[in-house]
């Protein structure tokens, strides 16, 4: 499915708030732990994100159906929050994300993302893409943080 990527507007902040809230839910589930950071942002801190970092949005017809945000520091951009809407799932929209973010910040010589262990799926995704576990960090009882990185 081929949806047109484009830069978010700010008064796209409170769908891609909504959505993030929606698409998260599928990871409370797995970790059955609902207050994970994703689901408690606010709108002031998602402001406060959008001034320091890129944020990407999948369109489709005029629906926001995906976003994904990035900043860089140095030659390292730190890929965050990759959500899709559930009923476009599986069909190449996260993928097309990655390498818009990727597109975006050529000069970047490695990527760096993250996702908890039992979230198969997105590891599935990020490894497709070219991105290699580096590092694990304990975050609770429940999950353990899996970092990946893509370097060029």
């Amino acid at each position: 499915m081929q949806v047109n990527i484009q830069l978010v507007d700010e008064q796209d902040l409170e769908e891609i708030l909504r959505l993030q809230k929606d698409c998260y839910q599928s990871e409370a589930e797995i970790y059955n732990d609902y207050a994970i950071p994703p689901l408690l942002q606010d709108m002031q801190t998602l402001k406060k994100e959008f001034e320091n970092s890129l944020f990407l949005k999948a369109v489709l017809a005029t629906e926001i159906v995906g976003s994904i945000r990035a900043y860089v520091d140095g030659t390292t951009c730190f890929v965050g929050k990759l959500i899709v809407k559930k009923d476009f799932r599986n069909n190449g929209i996260g993928g097309q994300l990655l390498r818009a973010v990727e597109t975006y910040f050529p000069d970047c010589k490695r990527w760096v993302l993250f996702t908890g262990h039992k979230s198969e799926k997105n590891l599935y995704l990020y490894r497709k893409h070219g991105y290699k576990e580096f590092k694990r960090e304990v975050a609770n009882t429940n999950m353990t943080m899996i970092y990946l990185e893509k370097r060029i």
